[in-house]
């Protein structure tokens, strides 16, 4: 699959049939900010809470990206997720929540969440291993590092955009 088919599946969910100006802006959005190596993965549609109309997702082998209105993507580093969650509402259908050591996003009215989240989850994992091995390769991590992480975590905790439960769950990963 290459940027081309990724968007044209996530314009397809979004059912944007019509605008093809606007995916082939999306095309170059992406494709301009891509890095070496970074592959397409995986596309879908939902809302941000922030926003009244919905948006594509697009997964890559590095990052989560948010396209919306061809605006430049939100995204949302793999090797930081450390929970992706799918729940559902009456009012706001399936609600993924991707938690970061740089935030928690919340997604509302997610066509086909789970299967999604799914791959999110493994394409985090493929990250973080992949990070994990390179910074091996470079240097054993400073533990002063794994104190910035902690404290950020406790911070989202702190300022509500974290349960217990996620906080737990995300402070298990980090410290293995």
């Amino acid at each position: 699959m290459d940027w081309t088919d990724l968007i044209d599946v996530a314009f397809d969910v979004l059912g944007s049939g019509n605008g093809r100006d606007a995916r082939n802006a999306a095309v170059r959005t992406v494709e301009a900010a891509a890095v070496p190596g970074e592959e397409p993965v995986a596309a879908t549609a939902g809302r941000h809470p922030d926003h009244f109309r919905r948006g594509a997702l697009v997964l890559t082998s590095h990052r989560l990206l948010f396209l919306k209105d061809g605006k430049p993507p939100v995204p949302v580093a793999l090797g930081a997720v450390t929970d992706v969650t799918v729940t559902r509402s009456r009012i706001n259908g399936e609600v993924l929540k991707v938690v970061a050591l740089t935030g928690a996003h919340r997604f509302e009215d997610v066509v086909k969440a789970e299967p999604f989240a799914e791959r999110l989850r493994a394409a985090a994992a493929e990250a973080r291993r992949r990070e994990a091995g390179a910074a091996a390769s470079a240097a054993a991590a400073p533990p002063a590092d794994l104190l910035d992480q902690l404290e950020r975590l406790a911070a989202l905790h702190a300022a509500g955009a974290l349960t217990d439960e996620e906080f737990t769950r995300a402070k298990q990963r980090l410290i293995g």
